[in-house]
Parts: structure tokens; sequence; C-alpha cells
């Protein structure tokens, strides 16, 4: 198989079991920018030392290629593709709380930053929610429906990888970097 079709030249692209769109639509843009996410935690995974921490970036990264083979598909129940459940919410946030315990309680906003692999899951987190947003931009402009499920997701998802990054911080030891409100000094 080729890599490269030429069907898309033109600036459209086929769904799955669906009809051709363009590639600017909603729905392109909602499973687009979480390919985007994918992606990102991939460069996250090249810094990752860490076993378990690597296990469940690559288990998020398999749940984003169901949530984009779902987005990519204008009625995924009927040609059997497997979207997100509250099995999958309910797992990220039970490592929520669970990393959550060991970590200082917040009591301001912190910087994104620190070790590299905190950082690209900050980068991570913000990609996330704008996929979360497309995602949304898809459900008010479609009329198929979207799934709930999906949104609830990318919401748990971000705040999951806050947690992730703080706790990565924590790990090489490295203090997190409050905010301050910055004058003209």
């Amino acid at each position: 198989m080729k890599i490269y079709t030429k069907t898309g030249d033109t600036g459209d692209t086929g769904l799955f079991g669906g009809p051709r769109v363009r590639k600017d639509s909603p729905r392109i843009e909602a499973y687009g920018t979480v390919d985007e996410l994918n992606a990102v935690l991939g460069l996250a995974r090249a810094d990752v030392a860490a076993a378990a921490l690597d296990a469940k970036l690559s288990r998020v990264q398999c749940e984003l290629f169901d949530l984009g083979a779902e987005l990519a598909t204008p009625d995924p129940a009927s040609h059997g593709v497997r979207g997100i459940t509250a099995g999958h919410i309910a797992r990220l946030e039970s490592e929520i709380d669970s990393l959550e315990q060991s970590l200082p309680k917040l009591k301001q906003f912190i910087l994104p930053g620190g070790t590299a692999l905190a950082a690209r899951l900050h980068l991570a987190r913000t990609v996330c929610r704008r996929a979360e947003r497309r995602l949304i931009t898809l459900a008010d402009h479609s009329d198929e429906p979207i799934s709930v499920q999906a949104a609830v997701y990318l919401n748990r998802l971000s705040d999951w990888l806050f947690v992730v990054a703080r706790a990565a911080n924590q790990a090489a030891g490295r203090a997190e970097e409050p905010w301050r409100q910055c004058g003209d000094e």
C-alpha cells in the first residue's frame, strides 16, 4: 500500500464509512488535533525513564487512536468502531487521585515547565485542551451525534496530564515555579 493516494490533493478527505469532507471541516479539525496530541505524547515518552509511566502514556496513546477513529467515523457504532467509555474516564480519575496523594497541595497557579518531560507533558495538556475545544465545535456543528464521553475524556485527560507533569517534576526533585504577577521590573 502506498502512503500517498493523491485523493486529497484538492483539499478534501474521506471519512471512514462516510462521505468526503473538506480538510478544514470541524470533524477533521477535531480528530487532527487528537492526532497532534498523540504525537506530543510520543515526544514526551522519549524522555520517560520509568516503565510504569511509559506504560500509562502508551495506553493513553492507544485510547487517543480509538478516539480519533471514533471522530473520523460519522456513525461509529454501525461500523464497529470502539469508542471512549466511562471506564476510560474512571481510570484517569483513579490515577489522578492516586498521584495527587503524593503531591503537595496547590495553593496557587504554577508555571508550566520544570524538567523536559514535565514541560512536554504540559504541552500535551494544552494540545488536549485544544482538542477538547475542537470536539465541542464539532458537536455544535454536526448533524450526527458526537459522544459526550469523548468530551469528558479529553477534559479529564488534560487534568491527568497536569498531575502527571507535576509528578514528573517531583520524581526528578524539581521544584514547581509558582506564578506571580509580573510587574514593570
